[in-house]
């Protein structure tokens, strides 16, 4: 290959591995299936040895959420010491996204999963190149030191002499990775007001610099599910007031109480983070992430206003206003259930021996009507769970400010292909499973694979086969 001339790229696209899910020193532990690691591996094996069929290299392009710093927690041992110091949540629910914690949780990731880490040091010493987009639950990559310890740890199954080599193809992307008239590629994660950032390229929290923010989904995911026997993280999507009301009753007495505790200190939680979103450090992070917009475009050699437009399609995440906060945890359609089954007991007590004996039941018939309106209403505020719809619209749109055929996306576990706008929308799906062979949730184990060829390129969403090898999706 010449030294001078820019080598030509096929690029293997997957997602969602959350390395370092099930690692919970404190709550129930749910394990992951130790086949993803083996099956994730043997694939990256198998295009390394196979290398790319119409170019000088491939570019390995992991799509957000490579590593769960959200997922897993983890306190600090005697030999583990922090210079920042942990505060009530992270002492109740493990350390958190600061820069020092999170260079710990990826310690613990990569003596885990050390089969990932080898197979993709060797492939990137082979000669191909690695970016690493940053996801929802990996956003502490923010961090530099935490991007140069996961070079290093990536690097470290090689020989000496080589390690250098592997650090510098292994690149990060905050946003998006673009390849005019190829490929746009983003986690997706911003088009979900659950779990989404409000300042994509300066996401620390207005409440505390030295921590990164975290959107709604990542925090009740921390402080609920992963402390709270029997909930998953999958599935909320076909779920409502009434079966989480149900299923808490389930916990017994005790565990009730402890549900509803670690509830409601979340929910005052997010009740601060969105109060803080109204403060001068916040505007003030907004004036960052609006520079370094700027500079990304200059960098990029795009538009600033194609980024600024780009920043137009995200979604607002739901921790920044009151109404978001209420609406997201249920706590308006509770209050409402609450306050409607007072009035209609009040109501008919009335009706039956008090001064309202004389009106019937018309007034107990309109507050019933008045009631399920209302809570219509408030359910329509709350919007989907799940954002596939919303991001395939997205998707249509991102075509029209991106010249490129495939506009590829993961965060929901989904894989899918199909035309959007001007391009084909593909989501990558995930590496992500429970090892219960009684559970419904199992990885996909997909990836995308693109190619140009004869001047034309080519994306194909494959299935890893634990036997058969990459298996074309749907085949």
């Amino acid at each position: 290959m010449d030294a001078a001339k820019e080598p030509t790229e096929s690029i293997l696209v997957f997602s969602d591995v959350h390395l370092g899910s099930d690692l919970n020193d404190a709550g129930p532990r749910v394990p992951r299936s130790p086949s993803v690691d083996r099956d994730l591996a043997r694939m990256l094996a198998h295009y390394r040895a196979e290398g790319p069929p119409a170019a000088d290299r491939w570019r390995i392009v992991i799509a957000g959420d490579f590593i769960d710093f959200v997922g897993m927690s983890v306190d600090p041992r005697h030999d583990e010491p922090l210079e920042t110091e942990l505060t009530p949540e992270e002492r109740r629910n493990g350390v958190g996204s600061a820069e020092d914690h999170a260079r710990l949780k990826l310690r613990r990731v990569a003596k885990r999963h050390a089969e990932v880490f080898d197979e993709l040091g060797k492939l990137v010493a082979d000669g191909h190149a690695l970016t690493v987009l940053h996801g929802n639950h990996d956003i502490e990559l923010h961090w530099d030191s935490l991007k140069d310890d996961l070079r290093a740890l990536i690097a470290l199954s090689v020989p000496e002499d080589a390690r250098a080599r592997v650090r510098e193809a292994i690149e990060f992307e905050p946003w998006f990775f673009y390849r005019e008239g190829v490929v746009y590629i983003e986690h997706g994660h911003q088009y979900d007001p659950f779990c989404a950032t409000s300042f994509i390229l300066a996401p620390v929290s207005p409440r505390d610099p030295r921590r990164v923010e975290r959107g709604y989904s990542e925090q009740l995911l921390r402080a609920i599910v992963r402390r709270t026997p029997g909930l998953k993280e999958h599935g909320h999507e076909n779920r409502g007031l009434g079966s989480y009301v149900a299923w808490a009753f389930t916990l017994g007495v005790k565990g009730m109480i402890g549900l509803w505790t670690r509830f409601f200190v979340t929910v005052f939680d997010l009740a601060r983070t969105q109060r803080a979103y109204l403060t001068e450090a916040a505007h003030a992070m907004r004036r960052e992430h609006d520079q370094r917009v700027a500079e990304r475009a200059e960098r990029l050699r795009l538009e600033h206003d194609r980024l600024k437009a780009l920043c137009s399609l995200q979604s607002r995440p739901a921790v920044t206003t009151f109404r978001g906060v209420l609406a997201s945890v249920m706590l308006d359609r509770l209050a409402l259930s609450v306050g409607a089954v007072l009035l209609l007991a009040t109501l008919t007590v009335l009706v039956r021996l008090g001064p309202l004996a004389g009106y019937g039941w018309h007034g107990v018939g309109v507050i019933v009507a008045l009631g399920f309106a209302a809570h219509f209403y408030l359910s329509a505020g709350r919007g989907s769970v799940s954002p596939a719809k919303h991001m395939t619209d997205r998707a249509a749109r991102i075509s029209k400010l991106f010249s490129a055929p495939y506009i590829v996306m993961g965060h929901t576990h989904v894989p899918t292909s199909v035309r959007a706008g001007e391009a084909t929308y593909i989501n990558v799906g995930s590496w992500s499973e429970e090892d219960d062979p009684t559970s419904t949730y199992r990885a996909a184990r997909t990836h995308a694979v693109i190619h140009q060829r004869d001047g034309k390129t080519e994306a194909l969403l494959y299935e890893w086969h634990p036997v058969e090898g990459p298996r074309l999706r749907g085949s």
